[in-house]
């Protein structure tokens, strides 16, 4: 192989990414489109809102009790050669509020929502499923994406505040049960501690993540192969696809939201 044939096959691999890149904004643009269209279907986001969300709450819950009582012992610990033991609640509440809680509310959510979405929507590809709702004058963004996409805005909020409380609630009873803190000095710091602004930048964030989720989710099983290798490549890759977004996107979301909410 000579340096023509490497210039040329990263030629055709540009084109490819950079082609698949601008259709998945496309995708994006006529879904957000197709939620301002009637007809709207309400059921449809109900029931979305209902797998997504609400059958999501119990694995949500799981995690963040157990993510608030690890960061109540390692906060505990670290604080404790520094003689602020008191601050235990405000890191626990604060580290929740503002960032395990919008990311690991997403990944788990990516994990086990989006993966279903995907293969869902792959084998309705793959089944020709799809074709049949074109050929009945049912435009497929607005009666199966769209619902999806709005699903995954709104539940990631609600869901990211369900593992801030519980994590919380997880770390208050670590600390003050077993660790021997006082109640009345735990909670207190994280009301002294905790604003707004902390809340606020905690939802704009799963709100982001939601929109990530619904869009990679929908695209992959859009745009899946046929056959069921087609179904496990294509869930494979939203998994992957929107976790590492989650995580790119959360790193700059910190940084524009500090610097907003700093001035």
């Amino acid at each position: 192989m000579n340096i023509f044939d490497t210039i040329e096959r990263f030629g055709r691999f540009l084109i490819y990414a950079t082609e698949r890149w601008g259709r998945s904004w496309i995708f994006l643009a006529r879904s957000l489109v197709a939620l301002a269209r009637p007809p709207y279907r309400p059921y449809l986001y109900f029931t979305q809102l209902s797998q997504i969300g609400a059958n999501s709450s119990i694995v949500i819950a799981l995690i963040a009790v157990f993510t608030g009582a690890v960061l109540a012992v390692q906060g505990e610990y670290t604080l404790s050669k520094f003689g602020a033991n008191a601050y235990t609640g405000p890191m626990v509440a604060l580290s929740l509020i503002r960032e395990l809680g919008p990311v690991l509310t997403a990944l788990m959510v990516i994990g086990r929502a989006g993966s279903a979405v995907t293969a869902e929507l792959g084998i309705m590809r793959i089944t020709e499923q799809i074709d049949a709702l074109r050929s009945m004058a049912v435009d497929p963004i607005k009666y199966l994406m769209a619902p999806r996409l709005l699903a995954g805005i709104i539940a990631m909020p609600l869901l990211c505040g369900l593992f801030n409380v519980i994590g919380i609630l997880g770390g208050y009873i670590v600390a003050v049960g077993l660790l021997g803190l006082s109640a009345g000095t735990f909670m207190s710091q994280i009301e002294a501690a905790v604003d707004l602004v902390d809340i606020t930048s905690g939802f704009i964030k799963a709100a982001v993540f939601g929109l990530i989720f619904g869009w990679v989710s929908c695209y992959k099983g859009y745009t899946c192969g046929f056959g069921a290798q087609g179904v496990n490549k294509a869930t494979t890759q939203s998994v992957v696809t929107a976790s590492v977004a989650v995580l790119i996107v959360d790193y700059f979301l910190t940084s524009v939201l500090t610097r907003v909410f700093m001035q």
